[in-house]
Order: structure tokens, then C-alpha cells, then sequence
């Protein structure tokens, strides 16, 4: 006598992880969409990820955000890092929207810190300045999601370098 046990168990497995796939994927598209509505009614660009590779004195940044891209007129122009006290330590330019792109991650460096160095990065929008939504912290300690106000060394928006144009 056969026996289908094997079979059905196999078929309730398969539904259930189709079933568990479909629930992740609609999931995953409600947490992007959460991140978007967070960036976009401010028009604020918004840094959700940092990772670090390099050497003391020399690190390379990639830095990820989102923002509301909508062409040269509405676009996140740059994300930078800044010391504690307000000071720039690096920017890096972004030379052109991301419409198509969200959320985006884009490398930058050398960054001149010690591993120690405790920084915020932050990303800037052309039109309406800088995003609360940062990620701060050390390369020794690592570097986790905070807030800050939109107005921490907000003269920092006309410090060199400065974006000279947008191509796309």
C-alpha cells in the first residue's frame, strides 16, 4: 500500500513557504513605502544606511538614502560627514537626481578621522536643506539611526565644495 503522507507534506510546505514569501515580499514593499513617506511630505532626503571600509585616516564611506527625487528641480545634492561640533569633515556631491533610484547608496572618501572620531552623516536636499534622519557614531563603535535638527551647523550649506549643477 502507498502512502501519500510524504507527498502532502510536501505540498503543505511548499504552500506555506509561497505563502510565507508573499507575506515577506508585501512586507518589505510596506516597510519601503514607510521610509518614503517619512522622506518625502518634508521634501527631506533621509540617510538609512552607513557602512565603512579602510584605514584610519583614509576611510570610504557608503552612505544610502532616500529622498524625493523628481528630476534637477527636487533632488539630494549631497550627503556629508560632520564632527560633533559642527565642523565638515567630508561631502560628498552628488551630481544628479536619483528619480528612478530610491533609495540609493553612493561611496565617498578618503574620510580623515580616527577610528574614534564620533560623526554624524547626513544627506542635504537642494531645495529645502538638510535631513533629520542621520546615522551616527564611530568606525570603532559603529555607526547606528538618530535624528537630528535640521538646523546642527546649517551654515555648513554654503561651506566648499558645493554642487555646480545637476545633469539629469
Amino acid at each position: 500500500m502507498r502512502t501519500f503522507i510524504p507527498f502532502t507534506s510536501l505540498l503543505v510546505a511548499c504552500l506555506f513557504l509561497c505563502c510565507s514569501t508573499d507575506k515577506l515580499a508585501t512586507e518589505m514593499e510596506e516597510a519601503a513605502s514607510e521610509l518614503a513617506d517619512k522622506a518625502s511630505p518634508q521634501g527631506l532626503p533621509q540617510v538609512t544606511d552607513v557602512s565603512v571600509t579602510g584605514n584610519e585616516n583614509a576611510y570610504t564611506f557608503s552612505v544610502t538614502i532616500i529622498s524625493p527625487d523628481t528630476g534637477c528641480d527636487q533632488y539630494a545634492d549631497w550627503w556629508e560627514v560632520v564632527d560633533t561640533d559642527g565642523n565638515l569633515v567630508y561631502r560628498r556631491i552628488l551630481t544628479h537626481s536619483h528619480v528612478e533610484e530610491q533609495p540609493f547608496t553612493r561611496s565617498g572618501g578618503p574620510v580623515d578621522i580616527s577610528e574614534n572620531t564620533a560623526v554624524y552623516i547626513r544627506a542635504h536636499m537642494n531645495n529645502s536643506g538638510y535631513g533629520t534622519a542621520v546615522f551616527q557614531g564611530s568606525v570603532a563603535d559603529g555607526f547606528t539611526a538618530g535624528r537630528l535638527g535640521t538646523d546642527f551647523a546649517e551654515e555648513l550649506e554654503s561651506t566648499e565644495p558645493l554642487p555646480d549643477g545637476c545633469a539629469f
